[in-house]
């Protein structure tokens, strides 16, 4: 069970880092709940909403019960638990500061984390901005002054371009789940850009025909009789019905061949990379060229701008790119890291994840929005510039 803990109780988690009191400090000024959660997690809210590249890295165990477990890999997904545990009213700010575990390359699987999860500030904008000026005022009270690297994308701007773009909807979920990995977003518009030759699925001729037929009620009566024929049981993975809807839309994903005119406009939107305060006109100015329209999404992005620059932060410091995008699948929206230098591992992560509260359980949709220290990794750059 998680505790939940006043504000200026002692920080959880064990150990010390060399910034715990003046987080502890900052957390308080800034009202969060500092909050506790066990090192053991239930593997599934993981597994299910955190993404591939997360998935890969994490420590699982099994429990006394047979239940899948895991060491804490990061605590945004506890923190929402606990909040939905707990059944507190909104909004509400948590705080946190203790270990996670994650395999990473180079560095210690087992590191310590800091930060601050927003529930339930219905102005997004504002509570964006507050995410990112809190994450600089952080970093400054652990001593780190002087120029930052800080880096923002927006997955809500992104989807909102690919929709405007008539993609088809398989191609729009494939797309999104590639934003932020640079090396399958560039595949997967080399896929667009290829013309279909011939079947592109190397598939049992029954499969094909029924595919081109377009029944999926046939085609799933077919692999359900072929998984009985092969003795699989039942219950076991995807369904037939899954199954069926899954190679429907890889045939429409493999035949789909974007217009060289709409794929000159996606790459040109993703090369998109400048200052934070030139970016909506830079936007405005691609819309106009292409005849495409963000629609509310860069609306939203030009609040969320006045609203930082309310919160004090400089906007010609801080720079939009595109394509860039965060390895955890449940960001919905702002998405932003910080470093010390061009080549240097982020020290902050951050973004707006609306929709995990309701999967993980809430009764009702929560806006949400935070951000993570890696105060390891802090505590080696500010030895850098010492």
């Amino acid at each position: 069970m998680s505790l939940l803990t006043g504000s200026g109780a002692a920080w959880p988690g064990g150990g010390a880092s060399p910034f715990d009191a003046e987080l502890s400090a900052l957390f308080d000024r800034l009202g969060a709940v500092l909050v506790e959660t066990p090192l053991l997690q239930r593997a599934e809210p993981y597994l299910d909403t955190a993404g591939e590249d997360l998935r890969r890295r994490i420590f699982l165990t099994r429990g006394e019960g047979g239940e899948t477990l895991c060491l804490r890999p990061d605590f945004t997904i506890p923190v929402c638990l606990a909040h939905i545990e707990g059944a507190a009213g909104l909004p509400r700010r948590y705080a946190y500061n203790g270990a996670v575990f994650r395999q990473r390359r180079g560095e210690p699987a087992e590191f310590r984390q800091a930060g601050i999860e927003n529930l339930g500030e219905t102005d997004r904008a504002t509570a964006d901005a507050h995410a990112l000026a809190e994450a600089l005022a952080a970093l400054r009270a652990c001593g780190l002054e002087g120029s930052l690297l800080v880096t923002v994308g927006d997955q809500a701007l992104f989807e909102a371009f690919l929709t405007a773009l008539d993609l088809p909807a398989g191609w729009q979920r494939r797309l999104v789940r590639c934003f932020g990995r640079d090396d399958l977003l560039q595949n997967a518009l080399a896929a667009l850009s290829r013309e279909a030759d011939g079947d592109p699925l190397d598939l049992d001729p029954t499969i094909r025909a029924l595919l081109r037929a377009g029944s999926a009620e046939a085609l799933a009566a077919h692999v359900r009789a072929m998984m009985e024929e092969g003795g699989l049981p039942p219950n076991r993975g995807r369904s037939p019905e899954e199954i069926a809807e899954r190679l429907i839309e890889k045939m429409a994903l493999a035949n789909t061949r974007l217009r060289t005119a709409y794929l000159e406009r996606l790459s040109a939107f993703l090369a998109l990379d400048c200052p934070m305060s030139e970016a909506a006109e830079r936007l405005e100015e691609m819309g106009a060229a292409s005849g495409l329209e963000f629609g509310g999404a860069l609306a939203f992005l030009k609040a969320r701008n006045a609203a930082l620059t309310a919160a004090g932060v400089d906007l010609s410091e801080i720079r939009y790119r595109a394509a860039f995008g965060r390895t955890l699948d449940y960001y919905t929206g702002l998405v932003f890291e910080i470093a010390a230098s061009a080549d240097g591992a982020p020290l902050v992560g951050g973004g707006r994840y609306d929709r995990l509260v309701s999967y993980l359980g809430a009764a009702e949709p929560i806006p949400a929005v935070g951000f993570a220290l890696d105060l390891d990794r802090i505590a080696a750059a500010r030895e850098v510039r010492s």
